[in-house]
């Protein structure tokens, strides 16, 4: 158990930070999943409706410090794909 006032603060904003940044992760992770099952029923309008929802929340992820703007740029393109490729497929 931390002794001086310092620790036992940064204890608390640990607890605080920790709690807001699940949040976060949870909220995208959320606009994500709605996102897979559009593209798993092959509703492509759904589809695309879910990931201009989901893009953005991946990104502000990315300005909360709670992802690595690498890894969400690596989602982000994966995602898009499978939208353009589900939007092709719809279309032929």
């Amino acid at each position: 158990m931390a002794h001086s006032p310092t620790a036992k603060k940064r204890i608390r904003q640990t607890a605080k930070r920790t709690e807001r940044n699940r949040s976060r992760i949870s909220r995208i992770r959320t606009f994500v999943r709605r996102l897979e099952n559009a593209i798993e029923k092959g509703d492509s309008e759904a589809a695309t409706a879910a990931f201009a929802a989901a893009a953005p929340e991946l990104q502000r992820g990315v300005s909360k410090g709670v992802l690595h703007r690498n890894t969400v740029a690596r989602k982000i393109s994966r995602l898009s794909s499978k939208v353009k490729d589900l939007d092709l497929a719809a279309r032929a």
